[in-house]
């Protein structure tokens, strides 16, 4: 496991989690992910040595433990920014305890998120591998 390449790809989870509190609204976060997920297979497919999706799902759940950490951490500021979100939390489990809820569920969509950038760094792999490969004529 390439454990440097992992954490430097995780940063995005920091950078997300601080970005999606004080810039970045709910309806554009998708847009967000989808790129920061594509520059991370092509690096994991190019930079990991193999184990594409393993590499994925740690990466994925690295990224889990910032934004946890970041909404939970600057939770108020967070809540006040996202009242879509407030609203869904009100409806869960443990309403009255919302921090929690979300230190329960952040490792869950880590898991899942890891799951689909796994998937992408199986699919880049195949991108990359297949202009890697010299190529061979038959005499």
């Amino acid at each position: 496991m390439n454990w440097r390449l992992i954490f430097q790809l995780s940063l995005f989870g920091l950078a997300m989690g601080i970005a999606t509190v004080f810039v970045i609204p709910s309806n554009v976060e998708p847009l967000f992910w989808l790129v920061i997920f594509i520059i991370s297979a092509y690096l994991i497919a190019t930079r990991s040595g193999g184990r594409y999706f393993a590499h994925g799902v740690l990466v994925g759940v690295a990224n889990s433990v910032w934004i946890t950490a970041c909404h939970i951490l600057l939770f108020s500021r967070y809540i006040a920014n996202h009242p879509r979100e407030a609203a869904m939390m009100a409806s869960m489990p443990l309403p009255t305890h919302p921090r929690v809820m979300m230190l329960l569920t952040g490792p869950v969509i880590g898991v899942i998120s890891g799951c689909v950038l796994g998937v992408f760094a199986i699919i880049a792999s195949k991108f990359v591998g297949a202009r890697a490969r010299p190529v061979v004529t038959n005499p």
